[in-house]
């Protein structure tokens, strides 16, 4: 009769060996629940960080190096802010941006998804149009305003062109930077099962390229937002409405320092809450079905 094959650990009979492995084993598991928890370190520190550099700026205030209508103060910041909202004007200029903001990108991404998936897939038309796209998105989307001012006039037009051409591009590249990462054996799988070139890149190549996808989208909604507060800055007037751009260009006019940290100061928080609020559960989310995120904080 042959001789039962066991491992060298149960052929030793060494239970303490093996009482060890199990307390090593649970210590892992129950270390993998306690991150599990709410890590308040992720919201004390930034808010630190925050008051430390209000108090330097206070600080450089204090010494009385500029005078206070060119480098106003914290509070003489909060009170211009507060007057701006306790006109409207702050609300009005916030919905304004945020608007087109939101439209424009949502028209990029409809416009940048099926061509990035048509790039990736067709090897000739991305040797052809891939430098192109590379160099779109290098070019300042401010260097468009001009041109757009001629094109369609002081009108919202203007804006979601110059937005298009910032966003555009980055969301085409982040997608077939995605489809570059893909296993070549998801393709191999989905030959096997005969899909078509349509279902490979809707079922197969988009779902699996979502992570470098969803960061051309964040890299994307960046740069419009950078491109609508440039073209609301320059192109001011005509049928345009009153966005962020449009009040920290009025405050340069007014040579009021208090509007235009006003303005900054809305623009840097609008973009912000929109990573935080948007784009970060989403790549959480993203990350965590893939089983990414075991044992990382919430």
């Amino acid at each position: 009769m042959p001789e039962t094959v066991t491992s060298p650990l149960l052929k030793s009979g060494n239970a303490e060996e093996m009482r060890s492995l199990e307390a090593g084993l649970d210590s892992l598991q129950s270390e993998s629940v306690e991150k599990t928890g709410i890590d308040w370190s992720r919201l004390l520190l930034p808010l630190v960080a925050l008051v430390v550099l209000l108090l330097a700026w206070q600080f450089y205030v204090s010494l009385g190096l500029r005078r206070r209508d060119q480098v106003p103060g914290p509070l003489d910041v909060l009170g211009s802010l507060g007057t701006l909202w306790h006109e409207g004007t702050a609300q009005e200029a916030i919905w304004t941006s945020l608007q087109r903001g939101f439209v424009g990108f949502a028209i990029s991404i409809v416009v940048a998804t099926p061509i990035g998936l048509l790039l990736s897939q067709v090897r000739v038309l991305r040797r052809a149009f891939g430098p192109l796209i590379s160099g779109l998105q290098v070019l300042p989307s401010v260097a468009w305003v001009p041109a757009a001012i001629i094109w369609f006039g002081l009108t919202d037009a203007t804006v979601y062109f110059v937005m298009f051409m910032g966003a555009i591009p980055s969301i085409i590249n982040g997608l077939i930077s995605g489809v570059d990462q893909i296993p070549p054996q998801y393709r191999r799988v989905g030959q096997i099962l005969g899909a078509s070139r349509w279902e490979m890149a809707v079922n197969v190549v988009l779902p699996a390229a979502l992570p470098g996808y969803v960061g051309g989208l964040k890299q994307g909604w960046a740069f419009a937002w950078r491109s609508l507060m440039a073209a609301e800055i320059i192109a001011v007037g005509g049928t345009l409405g009153f966005g962020l751009g449009s009040l920290l260009e009025q405050g340069r006019q007014l040579a009021d320092m208090g509007m235009v940290m006003s303005a900054i100061l809305a623009i840097l928080f609008v973009g912000i809450a929109v990573e935080l609020l948007v784009f970060a559960p989403v790549e959480k989310r993203l990350l965590r079905g893939r089983g990414l995120l075991v044992g990382s904080t919430r």
